[in-house]
């Protein structure tokens, strides 16, 4: 029997395209989004409890991932985009179902306004208008392993780049939390792995504005926000 599921919410964020979302959840920890519950569950029961606790789990779509794959093997970011793992050793967003799993942290939840419910995360690696299918709480005794190994990420150090603005003009283009949060993201690199070239200028659509950046070594340079 084939199980039928449908969105029970979608999520909302300043990032507008798959270009720049965070590759995990977590690392870009102030980055805010927030959810809004589909009609059917939009009743303050469907989530009674659920802001006594500090993380969330979020099972999700990669619904800009249109294309159908069925390789069995993928090549992961954090091994320079060359290497290739089984498609099951890593979260790769083309797998043969698209669902993503995010651990987010709960901000707060706003419990009067038309979308009402509405419940505000940090640290999100969805893009604006991901179909969520469900939300688990977080449970530290369960859910926290420290001492777990983490396969080849554990090989691999990760060291985010240097953010600056050419132009601290910039800045004023976005709310202080938003500058923040582009910053954080931008930290984490989201050109493809396999790019290597100082003069290219990348463009990133973030909170209604296209912001325009170069990568030099370990520095990423905010070139112009438009």
């Amino acid at each position: 029997m084939i199980m039928e599921i449908h969105p029970i919410a979608y999520f909302h964020s300043p990032l507008t395209s798959k270009f720049g979302v965070p590759r995990q959840s977590g690392i870009a920890d102030s980055l805010e989004g927030h959810i809004v519950l589909e009609p059917d569950y939009r009743q303050t029961e469907a989530i009674r409890g659920l802001d006594g606790f500090d993380y969330l789990w979020l099972i999700w779509e990669f619904s800009a991932n249109r294309q159908v794959t069925s390789n069995l093997t993928v090549r992961p970011p954090r091994l320079g985009g060359n290497e290739r793992v089984g498609v099951f050793a890593s979260r790769s967003p083309f797998r043969p179902n698209s669902l993503g799993l995010s651990c987010v942290r709960l901000s707060r939840i706003d419990y009067e306004g038309t979308w009402a419910p509405v419940i505000h995360v940090r640290g999100a690696d969805l893009m604006d208008g991901t179909p969520i299918y469900d939300i688990k709480p977080y449970v530290p005794y369960a859910d926290s392993h420290p001492e777990a190994r983490g396969g080849f990420v554990d090989q691999r150090a990760w060291h985010p780049l240097m953010v600056r603005l050419a132009d601290e003009r910039a800045a004023s283009c976005f709310t202080a939390e938003d500058c923040q949060a582009l910053m954080d993201v931008l930290a984490q690199d989201p050109r493809p792995s396999y790019h290597n070239d100082p003069q290219r200028i990348y463009g990133m659509p973030f909170a209604g504005h296209d912001v325009r950046f170069r990568v030099d070594g370990d520095e990423l340079t905010v070139v112009d926000v438009l």
